[in-house]
C-alpha cells in the first residue's frame, strides 16, 4: 500500500559543484574528493530511478558550496511546498534557486523568511504530524511560522528538541513506514517518538541513522551491515550508496534530495 509520506514519482537532486570543498562542516575531516562524490551521487540517483520515479538533476551553483544538499531549501506536502529560511546564512540564496524548480511541480508555493530560521534537514513528516527538531540551524520562529504556513493545508506541527552535537533533526531519524521510524538512541531518549515504532540504530553505527524510505526501497549510506540487517527483517529492500565524501559535510541519503509529488 502506498503512502505519500514514503512513495513518490519525482525527486530533484543537484550535482555537486567544484566549490563543494569549500562547504560547511561541524567537524574538518578533511575535503571530500569531488570525483568520488560525483560517483556516488549518480548511484544515488540510480538508486532513486530504480523505484519508477522521475528524477530531476539540477545543475551545480559555484556560488554555494553546499548546494547539493537540496533537502534543507523546501519541504515538500501533498498539497504544496513550503521554501525555507536556512539558519546557514551562506545557505540563504539557495532557496531562491530551488523556488522556479519547485514553482512548476506545485500550484501552491510558500515561503518562510528571515528573522525565522528553519532548514528542512530538520524536518520529519510522518503522515499523522510535522515534526520539527529544534537545533543550531531551525529556530522557535522558524518552527511557529512553519506551523502558521501549513495551517490551513490540516497539517499538525510538533516541536520537538534535537540533542546538543546532532546537526539536523534528521540526522539521527527516519521515516521507515507511516508508523515506524529508525532513529538512534540518543534522540529517541527525550521521548519523541512515542506512538511510533522505533527501530533502534545499533551501537556504533549511528551514522546510518539518516536514510530514507523511497517506493520500495530503503536508501542508506554503505558501510554500516547491522543496521542493513536490520532494515532489511521489515520486508524491505535495501540499496546502499557510498556516503564517505558527502559525510565529510556532515551530509546523507535525505539530504541529497527533495520527495514529492507534484500537485498542480
Amino acid at each position: 500500500m502506498t503512502h505519500p509520506a514514503t512513495h513518490f514519482t519525482h525527486a530533484v537532486t543537484r550535482r555537486p559543484g567544484r566549490s563543494v570543498t569549500e562547504g560547511l562542516r561541524a567537524v574538518d575531516t578533511g575535503a571530500p574528493d569531488l570525483g568520488r562524490m560525483l560517483r556516488d551521487h549518480d548511484d544515488y540517483i540510480a538508486a532513486l530511478r530504480e523505484t519508477g520515479a522521475e528524477v530531476i538533476v539540477l545543475d551545480p551553483l559555484e556560488a554555494f558550496p553546499d548546494a547539493l544538499f537540496v533537502e534543507d531549501t523546501a519541504l515538500c506536502l501533498p498539497e504544496g511546498a513550503v521554501l525555507m529560511a536556512p539558519g546557514a546564512p551562506s545557505r540563504l540564496g539557495e532557496v531562491a534557486e530551488m523556488a522556479p524548480t519547485l514553482g512548476a511541480l506545485f500550484a501552491d508555493l510558500r515561503r518562510l523568511d528571515p528573522p525565522a530560521r528553519i532548514e528542512a534537514g530538520d524536518i520529519l513528516w510522518t503522515g499523522r504530524e510535522v515534526l520539527v527538531g529544534r537545533s543550531a540551524r531551525t529556530d522557535a520562529a522558524g518552527v511557529a511560522a512553519l506551523r502558521t504556513a501549513v495551517a490551513d493545508w490540516g497539517h499538525t506541527v510538533r516541536e520537538v528538541e534535537t540533542p546538543p552535537g546532532v546537526l539536523h533533526f534528521k540526522t539521527d531519524c527516519a521515516l521507515i513506514d507511516p508508523e515506524t521510524v529508525l532513529a538512534t538512541r540518543r534522540l529517541a531518549a527525550s521521548g519523541c517518538f512515542a506512538g511510533y515504532r522505533v527501530l533502534f540504530v545499533p551501537e556504533g553505527e549511528e551514522a546510518a541513522a539518516n536514510v530514507i524510505r523511497f517506493n520500495d526501497a530503503v536508501i542508506m549510506p554503505a558501510g554500516f551491515a547491522r543496521t542493513a540487517e536490520a532494515i532489511a527483517a521489515t520486508g524491505l529492500r535495501v540499496r546502499p550508496v557510498g556516503n564517505t565524501e558527502c559525510a565529510r559535510l556532515d551530509g546523507g541519503m535525505s539530504c541529497l534530495s527533495l520527495r514529492l509529488n507534484p500537485r498542480s
